[in-house]
């Protein structure tokens, strides 16, 4: 990936959307860590923010506490996670209805990794759903919803092969999906080459790049080896040298980052999701970069103004 040529003055005018992804807080310390967050970026205007879903309802509650209480202290646009692992369709659907009266209208729909984690192998349940495609079924009987679903540049690890794999995004869509995030990735070529296969397959909804600032390198480079993104020597060489030194860490990872969606931005692409790990400063700052800035308005929220 080649350094970009992009102007501040083309970045005002790209029209780049945001969104950011959280998880739930399970001790008090981390739910103030999220708090200090979403206050953070919110000002940005994303254009909506999600909540992840532990693998069979395991973060159920805590998800559900969350969602509610963005729905209902924020003026942010919320999208729930849902996964169908180690669940019936009757508990599911209740979850289902749970978002619904919390006013939430976005459902990242997700079949979810197995109990004992990514790359563990998945175990069919007749009583549940089966995948990612029958849930978006499930949720789009309920009505009202906006689909969202997952999308994988260097395919998921349990698919066999690339058609397999955009064949089951296919059948997501079919089911009422209206646009897909993707897996994390670090080289660009690999996500063109995936939207290239994807529209040649008939697949025209958004396909938004889900972009992972490095907050810890090691910790990353070892989650990519279980869901299967490959992480470039260059990823490695930045970070070299730098294990006990967060803060020139985190400084690269920044321009890393900033680096890779201005990269997208030449490309063609606008939308960006950005997988926070609940913490705002490298979000924030890669968003100052791309030249997104919290303009404060007369009713007292803020909104961004790129």
């Amino acid at each position: 990936m080649t350094g970009p040529g992009i102007s501040r003055r083309s970045l005002q005018n790209a029209g780049i959307n945001v969104s950011f992804e959280f998880f739930p807080p399970a001790s008090d310390k981390m739910e103030e860590a999220l708090w200090n967050s979403v206050q953070r970026l919110a000002p940005l205007g994303p254009e909506f923010v999600s909540v992840t879903y532990g693998a069979g309802g395991s973060t159920r509650e805590r998800t559900m506490r969350t969602v509610a209480r963005l729905a209902k202290e924020t003026d942010l646009q919320v999208a729930g996670h849902l996964t169908c692992v180690d669940a019936t369709i009757n508990e599911v659907d209740a979850v289902v209805r749970e978002y619904w009266a919390a006013g939430v209208r976005s459902i990242v729909a997700l079949r979810g990794d197995p109990s004992g984690g990514a790359g563990e192998e998945f175990i069919y349940r007749p009583e549940s759903y089966q995948n990612a495609a029958h849930l978006c079924a499930g949720i789009h009987a309920h009505g009202g919803f906006d689909i969202i679903v997952s999308a994988y540049p260097e395919k998921h690890p349990d698919s066999p092969d690339f058609a397999t794999d955009i064949e089951m995004l296919k059948r997501k869509v079919e089911n009422g999906a209206t646009r897909a995030i993707t897996q994390f990735f670090f080289d660009n070529d690999l996500y063109e080459a995936y939207v290239e296969r994807v529209r040649r397959a008939g697949i025209y909804i958004p396909i938004v790049p889900g972009i992972l600032p490095v907050h810890n390198f090691q910790k990353v480079s070892t989650f990519a080896s279980r869901c299967g993104t490959h992480v470039p020597i260059w990823l490695a060489d930045r970070f070299e040298g730098l294990e006990d030194d967060p803060q020139t860490a985190s400084l690269v990872a920044a321009a890393v980052a900033a680096d890779q969606v201005m990269d997208l931005i030449e490309r063609g692409v606008t939308d960006f999701h950005f997988y926070t790990m609940n913490r705002s400063n490298l979000s924030f700052a890669i968003c100052h970069l791309l030249g997104l800035r919290a303009k404060p308005v007369d009713d007292g929220h803020t909104e961004a103004a790129a």
